[in-house]
């Protein structure tokens, strides 16, 4: 899989964790100096609280386009530092 967004690849991995449909990718898979924290939070009675960040790339911003639950709740332990992505990111095999 390839998260894909303003003319580069964000995220490539073939072993991605897919929960409600969005592709969770490894934390090594993930080029972060394209991520940038961002103050936004969200919580998910299952999962746990969500953190996010802004995508900066080539000089865009697509703002709270990637989360990641640092500490998940047990239910969705195996995504853990996993990194999925919205707002346009288009993900594909």
């Amino acid at each position: 899989m390839k998260a894909f967004w303003n003319g580069h690849t964000i995220a490539e991995s073939d072993a991605t964790r897919v929960v409600e449909g969005n592709h969770y990718f490894p934390p090594a898979a993930v080029r972060r100096e394209f991520l940038k924290p961002s103050a936004t939070k969200t919580t998910c009675p299952w999962k746990g609280e969500a953190s996010y960040f802004n995508l900066e790339v080539a000089g865009e911003t697509n703002p709270d386009a990637a989360w990641i639950y640092p500490t998940p709740k047990d239910a969705a332990a195996q995504i853990a530092d996993h990194v999925a992505f919205w707002k346009g990111v288009e993900v594909t095999e």
